[in-house]
């Protein structure tokens, strides 16, 4: 599996707010990786509200799809850039595969992705929050590892907190909905988010928050790091993806950090990673 974001796709002649050349070599790096899934943490389009900018994003990822690649995407901010309405249209024409749903699960084994919408309403008793709690309910037996998907993240780092006002009101909602159903689900949960144009790393609660927004977007700075972010360096900028491999249990993760992005020749360097382990006491049996 793969997990990354915020790429920005437009015009390659824009160079303002993204970077046209790491985030195009990004994408076919990715397409070289061959993953079996790749779950997208949003703000795939500049504007999604823009046919054209749709049009850079099917052209630059070709190689996914020559792959067949099983892309999971969640939707970000700038996929309703210039007008909701139309942007998530043209999401969901991208996406035909999700047939009109703007959030939605899958089940791959012992795997589950759940992808939420945070242009949805999430407090209370809305659609999206009910059936959210539904989804952890009934969580199947087999599934060891869970992801969440959702743009904007759960856990942020001290700077974002002060500067950005994240977690937003909607993201610590769905946390709280979450973290309430802990006690009684089996699986280990991963919550991979983007929109920090960087890379950081949380557990909380036996949780593991990973903040993937590097993608080819405006890079976003850490100046300092607090206590609470697993991911120690802050060389700038952190452009980069994530390479997930789930076998017998365990699920290892590592973050590949493009190494020198004016570089003539761009290449990745290992700048991260972590292992979870499944509880098999707790698991069910392996399901294909």
């Amino acid at each position: 599996m793969v997990g990354y974001g915020d790429m920005r796709f437009t015009d390659p002649s824009v160079k303002i707010g993204t970077n046209p050349r790491v985030r195009r070599w990004l994408a076919e790096r990715i397409g070289q990786e061959g993953p079996d899934v790749l779950m997208v943490t949003g703000d795939m389009p500049y504007a999604g509200s823009r046919d054209e900018d749709w049009q850079v994003y099917r052209k630059e990822t070709a190689s996914w799809n020559a792959k067949h690649t099983l892309v999971l995407p969640t939707i970000g901010n700038h996929e309703v850039r210039g007008g909701v309405e139309k942007g998530i249209a043209n999401f969901l024409a991208n996406y035909p595969g999700l047939k009109g749903h703007r959030y939605y699960s899958i089940l791959m084994g012992s795997v589950e992705v759940i992808a939420l919408d945070m242009t949805s309403p999430s407090g209370g008793t809305s659609a999206q929050a009910t059936w959210f709690a539904a989804q952890l309910d009934h969580l199947p037996k087999q599934v060891e590892f869970l992801f969440i998907l959702y743009h904007t993240p759960w856990v942020v780092d001290q700077q974002s907190q002060l500067f950005t006002n994240l977690p937003s009101k909607e993201a610590l909602t769905l946390r709280h909905l979450m973290e309430i159903h802990l006690h009684k689900m089996h699986a280990k949960v991963i919550v991979l988010s983007g929109h920090i144009h960087n890379y950081e790393r949380f557990e909380r609660n036996g949780v593991q928050y990973v903040i993937s927004g590097g993608g080819g977007a405006e890079p976003y700075p850490l100046l300092f790091r607090g206590s609470a972010d697993l991911y120690r360096d802050t060389a700038f900028p952190v452009y980069h993806y994530l390479t997930m491999d789930y076998d017998h249990g365990k699920l290892h993760g590592v973050m590949w950090k493009v190494k020198d992005p004016d570089a003539e020749t761009l290449s990745v360097e290992k700048k991260d990673e972590f292992t979870i382990v499944a509880e098999p006491d707790k698991a069910g049996p392996y399901v294909p």
